[in-house]
């Protein structure tokens, strides 16, 4: 993250991402994490063997595979203009990340299954009904709770007692 260069409209995530010192990862940080760090990061250290792509059965080259699966599946719905082939393509897309969830990731055999992956399927129909996803998220919510709950109120109406 600390080495990306990138274009001065893209905010960047904290450069210590991972330490406990980075604090809280806010939603449009983890937007750039999945869309623009992660898949330079993965390729770079799992898809390049010495100038070669690694064989066919290895096994980071399915894990890389399986992430960016995801990775576009975000990648579109995070675009500026939305049609019903892209919000097809984020819907296949989710469809093949979720289906290599238990071949990829052994360990979540053993997990419920999680409402959110069901509720990420009902993207596809918001995408038709109310367009971008960028119309309706809620980024700007988020920046606003994020700055109330940094004033000090002392829990007391006004703000500190005397």
């Amino acid at each position: 993250i600390r080495e990306t260069t990138t274009p001065a409209w893209i905010h960047s995530v904290p450069h210590n991402y991972g330490d406990a010192s980075a604090g809280t990862i806010k939603a449009d940080e983890w937007r750039l994490l999945s869309t623009l760090y992660l898949p330079i990061a993965l390729v770079t250290l799992w898809g390049d063997h010495n100038g070669r792509g690694p064989t066919k059965d290895s096994k980071l080259l399915s894990v890389l595979n399986h992430a960016m699966a995801l990775f576009q599946a975000v990648s579109i719905i995070c675009r500026i203009t939305i049609d019903r082939e892209r919000a097809e393509a984020f819907r296949d897309l989710l469809k093949e990340w979720v289906d290599g969830l238990h071949t990829v990731h052994p360990h979540t055999k053993s997990h419920h299954p999680r409402p959110n992956i069901h509720i990420a399927f009902h993207i596809f129909d918001f995408l038709l009904f109310f367009g971008p996803v960028h119309s309706w998220w809620t980024f700007p919510f988020e920046r606003l709770i994020g700055t109330l709950q940094k004033i000090n109120t002392n829990n007391h109406p006004g703000g500190k007692s005397l």
